[in-house]
């Protein structure tokens, strides 16, 4: 799974801890990381993603339906799923306020169906860290 995973472009380093079941993702300083693509690399290595994880920084903005998306980059953003922290960020949304937030992309459904990767994961905030 490590070696699937280090081939993903974008990924600087992963770290795998057998103990108590988690990967670390670092990406490259100017890397761009599809968390869709580390999510099917995973299950292409025979291994199932009970939750995938992010802290992440970046500005809130509005999309062309007036949806919440979290901006990390100029040209990659998530969906924001609803949720009452999600609503805390409305305020921000389209200024230059840069927020740190930990968030969960994908969490695993009942049963042992696959992820479908060709849908858009969506950003459930978990946490907000920092506003800046």
């Amino acid at each position: 799974m490590k070696q699937h995973l280090q081939r993903q472009s974008g990924v600087a380093n992963v770290d795998v801890s057998l103990i108590d079941g988690k990967v670390e993702i670092t990406p490259k300083e100017d890397g761009k990381i599809e968390p869709a693509q580390l999510l099917k690399a995973t299950y292409d290595s025979g291994v199932s993603v009970a939750a995938l994880d992010v802290v992440a920084r970046g500005k809130v903005v509005k999309d062309s339906s007036g949806s919440l998306e979290f901006q990390v980059e100029p040209n990659q953003a998530f969906v924001i799923a609803p949720n009452e922290l999600s609503k805390g960020l409305e305020p921000f949304a389209d200024s230059a306020t840069v927020i740190t937030v930990r968030g969960q992309l994908y969490k695993k459904p009942v049963g042992k169906k696959k992820p479908d990767t060709s849908a858009p994961l969506k950003l459930t905030i978990l946490e907000v860290q920092k506003k800046e």
